[in-house]
């Protein structure tokens, strides 16, 4: 009986210690992974063009490997009054980095946009260039980038398309605050003949754990040139759950 008992326990410690390096492993080959990926959910407070409040959804993805990286983002913003859609923007952006040298790489960006917030139908701009890495530091980077590109853009109300040539300028600031916590802010100019827009996104990031954070985000969106009846500035408020897998 005694010994019976005494297999018993020694079962179950082997088969905790088995599970507890299989979840080690598990968490070593997930941080040794070139993949990242993020889902957020949660609510929006927008004023501008549109005063609601609404849901967003947004996805990132990344691939980074010892020269390349690959980055994709999708956000989606809905919202509704009386059952009535009175928002309804889409955002996807694509960017591949080359490093040929330890903070130098070259860039290639898509981006394409569907926001009646603005009074565009859409916008899509493709862009290249050269970036550099200025501060590398273990809690702060800073990134800027800038390069010659194209832009096509469909304007709601009349109805218009045209197209251009633009400067692409970013500045990508990150701050490590602790293990759990961390602060960017981006910053994208698009400077073109017949529309000047910049961007500015500041968010602050918290883990709650492993797998999920808490992340407060405050956007401003300006153009120089919009249609009649639609602001220049657009300032979205976001507080999402962050879902990393």
């Amino acid at each position: 009986m005694n010994a019976n008992v005494l297999l018993g326990a020694a079962m179950m410690v082997s088969a905790s210690a088995f599970q507890a390096v299989a979840e080690e492993a598990k968490e070593e080959k997930k941080k040794d992974s070139p993949w990242s990926t993020t889902a957020g959910l949660g609510i929006v407070n927008t004023s501008g063009n549109t005063n609601t409040e609404s849901l967003t959804f947004k996805f990132d993805t990344a691939y980074e490997i010892e020269h390349w990286k690959h980055e994709a983002h999708l956000e989606t913003l809905k919202a509704s009054t009386d059952d009535v859609t009175t928002a309804d923007r889409k955002l996807f952006t694509a960017q591949t980095n080359y490093k040929f040298r330890p903070l130098d790489y070259f860039w290639g960006n898509f981006s394409y946009e569907d926001d009646n917030f603005t009074g565009f139908d859409y916008q899509a701009i493709i862009s290249a260039g050269y970036g550099r890495k200025l501060i590398n530091a273990e809690r702060h980077k800073l990134d800027a980038e800038i390069g010659p590109g194209y832009r096509k853009f469909k304007i709601i109300e009349p109805p218009q398309t045209d197209d251009e040539g633009l400067i692409r300028v970013v500045g990508k600031y990150k701050w490590l605050i602790s293990s759990y916590s961390e602060f960017t802010q981006d910053l994208i100019g698009n400077f073109g003949e017949e529309q000047d827009e910049w961007r500015s996104i500041t968010a602050l990031r918290t883990s709650i754990n492993k797998t999920l954070a808490l992340r407060l985000a405050y956007n401003v969106r300006y153009l120089d040139k919009v249609p009649l009846g639609n602001e220049r500035y657009d300032r979205t408020t976001t507080v999402t759950i962050d879902y990393t897998f």
